[in-house]
């Protein structure tokens, strides 16, 4: 599909460095799979660009998607109201903010993906500890352990369990317990965050210090995130009530 719009990829942003790189190589394999389909990139915070410098050399409509996994604050609030702000103050291009990344098929192919690479293929004997940062919104939570059911539905683990790194119970240590317990001896955690920085390095140590040597990298730069940031593009130009356009 090509268009006249931008994508701009926002970004929460991170003191980490391993967070800023991750994201530019996000972009570029989006930019690679759809050459004739320009891609920015925003940070919210810590890093730069910042979202309105951004916006301010764009000459066009742009769709701003959340590089978020679940619809919480940040993708509620946050960002909304930081398009909304820019495009007042700069009186510039039309803003449409589109979906976030998760739940989608796509999500789970790169959890297969980063759990094979360290090591694990489904099995009925392996237990999962799905990591994901946490909410304190009880709905935003619902939907991390939905997407842990489908997971273990579709490809047959022998059980998948949610952790949070933050916010909200459980931590790593009780999913795994809760793993041995169903009698599950081959545990493995794969966190459902997408760069590395300071929660996938805790949940790392948590993993660690609940016995668990198999964890996977974060979802990071795959194709299969760049195939999903194409469809939240695609979807969010074809659905124009989605979101409620930020109109300069």
């Amino acid at each position: 599909m090509t268009t006249g719009t931008t994508l701009l990829l926002v970004a929460h942003g991170s003191r980490d460095p391993r967070h800023a790189a991750t994201v530019t190589d996000l972009a570029a394999l989006v930019r690679a799979q759809r050459p004739s389909l320009p891609v920015e990139v925003g940070y919210l915070d810590h890093c730069a660009p910042r979202i309105p410098q951004v916006l301010s050399r764009l000459r066009g409509p742009a769709v701003a998607l959340p590089l978020l996994l679940n619809h919480a604050f940040h993708a509620r609030s946050d960002i909304p109201a930081v398009l909304a702000e820019a495009a007042a103050r700069q009186h510039g291009p039309t803003i449409r903010q589109g979906a976030v990344l998760g739940p989608s098929p796509l999500l789970l192919d790169a959890l297969d993906r980063r759990l094979a690479e360290a090591g694990l293929r489904p099995s009925p004997r392996t237990g999962i500890v799905l990591a994901a940062a946490g909410s304190s919104d009880p709905a935003a939570n619902a939907v991390t352990r939905e997407v842990a059911a489908d997971w273990q539905r579709l490809r047959g683990w022998g059980a998948v369990e949610v952790a949070h790194a933050s916010a909200a119970p459980p931590r790593v240590a009780d999913a795994v317990a809760a793993l041995r317990a169903r009698g599950l001896t081959e545990i493995a955690v794969a966190p459902y965050l997408l760069a590395p920085g300071l929660l996938p390095d805790r949940i790392a140590a948590e993993a660690a210090a609940a016995g668990v040597d198999t964890v996977a990298a974060p979802l990071g730069a795959t194709p299969e995130l760049a195939r999903l940031l194409l469809r939240r593009h695609d979807e969010a130009l074809r659905t124009a009530t989605r979101r409620t356009p930020v109109a300069a």
